[in-house]
């Protein structure tokens, strides 16, 4: 029992529950003072709650997520509406990692309560993106029939379908452990209560987004718990293609990875983000990744050879390089913020090889940055595919396959399978990998950049050749200074210029640099003409006199 005299003295109570105590004298009162009995709510909830009433303040920084979860249920029961949504907008911002860590007790706890409604909307959005963390959890088969069917109904469901019938058959049988695991071998009152469990879940699996041999194996053995119409639609979809145009087929579950990654998820987007700018204690969450992620190229898709790893990345920088080790959920890679470009070793402090001993466990990832030896953190050459550090640390070599070296060289040291020896050498399989640009939202690939440049050259600069318009060329090359992208620009010979003067003297070498940055972009030649004519004009711009503006895409025409 909590005795609070202050409470009958305060004339706007900001609870509803108090208000409604007072008027119906639901309370006990005692010299004066009311006495209301909480046993759901502990008192250290309690003054929080009469700070926030009376003083309008509340600080939930100083509390862990299961507290706030109780601190917010607590809440509710009082029926302090902004409160309410206080704590619930908190929890979403600031307690991302506590969210996923028991999906399903805290999926429960928030479809319990009708206020919950923000709550409620983003976690059922999580548990949709990610869904290995509720159906590939022990406590899965755990999960209330109302729940499953309303996930079940989803169309964000980012999970394969035949994913999605195999976890049903896994929780129908933990319904009831008794049942035996071969179909083949279930009696009449087995049948009839796994149809009784499973009916209504059924026709929620969407069939014709599974493929003919999954179909097959995985489904068709179960075929006594389908309805008859639809076991008949999807055979039909599958053996006879006439037909399709006929059938009432359910449009695929919308993937949440945008990216286009068979092996990864958005969560693990948000952790490469991270490492990249050095945050290796806190994440990004999915909804706040600060990059894009262009797939450039996918072994199983583009060909598993170096060629085809330079034909589809090279001279691409900013790159992230993703393995899938077969048999198991451990996933490895390395990012490198240079081009795979031509045969040499190249410096930087940026570069790191991780890894994931379980894709699915987060807490499992581990990331190497590189030490000292920077100078050998990356290895160009066209005979290899990606390689990092000296010795080297991780590469593809010649043959395609995956190596590296025994001990580690250039980077802090990840879990590697170690699969058998070469020498000094190891030698593990990887069932496939993908190449991922990454590009700073906002920004744009610099081969894109060129593109637009060309296309928004002021031409009012530059009049016809004496020769006619087969002269009036523009070239754009890209060299690289300290890993910085710079313009350089050259025109063809016997170039007629229009004087336009640039805004400063220019005393230094005809051809001027300028990092892309942010703006403007400007590059300046040499000025020794004041008026048009015919300029000779060599390859670095010896004598040339004018002014080329580039402007930013943000600024660009369609």
């Amino acid at each position: 029992m909590i005795w609070k005299n202050y409470l009958k003295q305060n004339k706007n109570i900001t609870s509803q529950y108090f208000r409604s105590a007072f008027s119906k004298e639901r309370s006990e009162k005692k010299d004066g003072k009311y006495g209301f009995n909480f046993p759901n709510i502990s008192p250290q909830f309690f003054k929080i709650i009469l700070r926030f009433i009376y003083c309008g303040k509340i600080d939930l920084s100083k509390l862990q997520g299961p507290d706030i979860l109780k601190l917010l249920i607590a809440v509710d029961e009082l029926k302090i509406q902004t409160l309410i949504l206080c704590i619930q907008e908190y929890l979403i911002k600031h307690q991302h990692e506590f969210l996923q860590q028991d999906p399903l007790e805290i999926l429960e706890t928030v479809y319990q309560r009708e206020t919950f409604t923000n709550l409620w909307n983003y976690y059922l959005e999580e548990i949709c993106a990610k869904p290995d963390t509720l159906f590939k959890s022990n406590k899965f088969t755990n999960l209330k029939a109302p729940l499953l069917e309303l996930l079940l109904k989803r169309d964000d469901l980012s999970l394969d379908e035949i994913d999605i019938w195999d976890s049903l058959i896994k929780w129908g049988y933990a319904q009831h452990p008794s049942i035996q695991q071969d179909v083949k071998k279930w009696n009449k009152e087995e049948i009839t209560i796994m149809e009784r469990t499973l009916h209504k879940f059924i026709p929620l699996i969407r069939f014709y987004h599974v493929d003919s041999e999954d179909f097959f194996l995985k489904v068709y053995p179960f075929k006594i718990l389908i309805p008859e119409d639809i076991l008949d639609n999807v055979l039909a979809f599958h053996m006879a293609p006439s037909k399709k145009s006929s059938l009432n087929i359910q449009p695929p579950r919308k993937s949440n990875n945008v990216y286009g990654s068979v092996i990864i998820g958005p969560q693990h987007f948000a952790i490469f983000s991270s490492w990249i700018e050095k945050k290796d204690a806190s994440y990004y969450n999915e909804g706040n990744i600060p990059y894009n992620f262009n797939l450039l190229y996918r072994a199983s898709r583009d060909g598993n050879t170096t060629a085809a790893f330079h034909a589809k990345c090279g001279n691409k920088e900013a790159t992230i390089v993703i393995l899938k080790i077969p048999n198991s959920e451990q996933i490895l890679g390395g990012y490198n913020p240079l081009q795979w470009g031509s045969n040499a070793w190249k410096s930087t402090r940026d570069s790191f090889l991780f890894s994931f001993t379980n894709k699915n466990d987060h807490n499992s990832a581990k990331v190497g940055h590189i030490n000292t030896d920077y100078g050998n953190a990356i290895y160009c050459h066209q005979s290899y595919g990606p390689a990092f550090g000296g010795g080297h640390d991780l590469f593809q070599d010649s043959d395609s396959k995956w190596k590296n070296y025994s001990g580690f060289y250039s980077y802090s040291e990840v879990d590697i399978p170690q699969s058998h020896k070469s020498g000094c050498y190891n030698i593990f399989d990887v069932v496939d990998y993908e190449v991922f640009q990454v590009i700073k939202k906002g920004e744009y690939p610099l081969d894109e950049q060129l593109c637009y440049a060309n296309h928004l050259i002021p031409h009012n600069y530059v009049a016809k050749t004496k020769y006619g318009k087969a002269n009036h060329v523009v070239e754009y090359s890209i060299e690289y200074v300290e890993s910085k992208p710079l313009f350089r620009v050259c025109f063809g010979t016997n170039l007629q210029v229009k004087y336009n003067p640039p805004s400063e003297s220019s005393t230094d070498a005809a051809c001027k640099y300028y990092q892309l940055e942010e703006g403007v972009c400007s590059i300046f030649a040499k000025d020794q003409y004041a008026s048009l004519e015919t300029c000779p004009l060599s390859n670095d711009l010896t004598t040339a006199s004018t002014l080329f503006i580039f402007s930013t895409l943000s600024n660009c025409p369609n």
